[in-house]
């Protein structure tokens, strides 16, 4: 059985059990129909999960109040990848993402894909040069214009500014 990332849980939502998830995802709707999840090797029977301001809040069984909340708090959550899913689904998976050598459209080499931060309107790609140096680039079409998982490359179309 594979597992993916999708969250991780980041804090209590009232006083029955109930976490607060920072979503990895852009495919919420897959993530609202889970049935079970992963936290630490460990399987959890979700009993409930919505999406609320871009967090989803999710009551696991056996998670009955907020004393229980803090042996999973800051943990990852993952869910199991199903037999025919592609990265398709959720366009890529950030684990696929990281390391990637991002090139410019000439080929020149830009840096490398070192982080990816979820903001709400579109994901940022941080990637860093040679000397170390942070180049942030918004997750848009206008600015990537491909990747390439199993070459292990991104191209990007680098916009004035940045």
């Amino acid at each position: 059985m594979e597992t993916i990332e999708f969250g991780k849980i980041v804090n209590t939502h009232g006083l029955k059990g109930e976490v607060k998830v920072y979503s990895y995802t852009d495919n919420e709707k897959k993530i609202l129909k889970l049935k079970k999840v992963y936290i630490r090797g460990i399987e959890y029977k979700v009993e409930s999960m919505r999406l609320q301001k871009q967090m989803f809040l999710m009551k696991l069984q056996g998670i009955d109040d907020i004393e229980q909340t803090k042996n999973i708090m800051n943990e990852m959550c993952f869910r199991e990848v199903e037999k025919n899913e592609s990265n398709d689904d959720e366009g890529y998976f950030i684990k696929d993402l990281v390391g990637l050598e991002v090139v410019d459209l000439d080929g020149n080499k830009v840096g490398t894909l070192k982080e990816v931060f979820r903001t709400g309107a579109n994901d940022v790609y941080e990637v860093v040069d040679e000397n170390n140096k942070s180049i942030y680039l918004p997750a848009i079409k206008k600015v990537i214009k491909s990747i390439d998982i199993s070459s292990h490359k991104m191209t990007v179309e680098l916009m004035e500014g940045l």
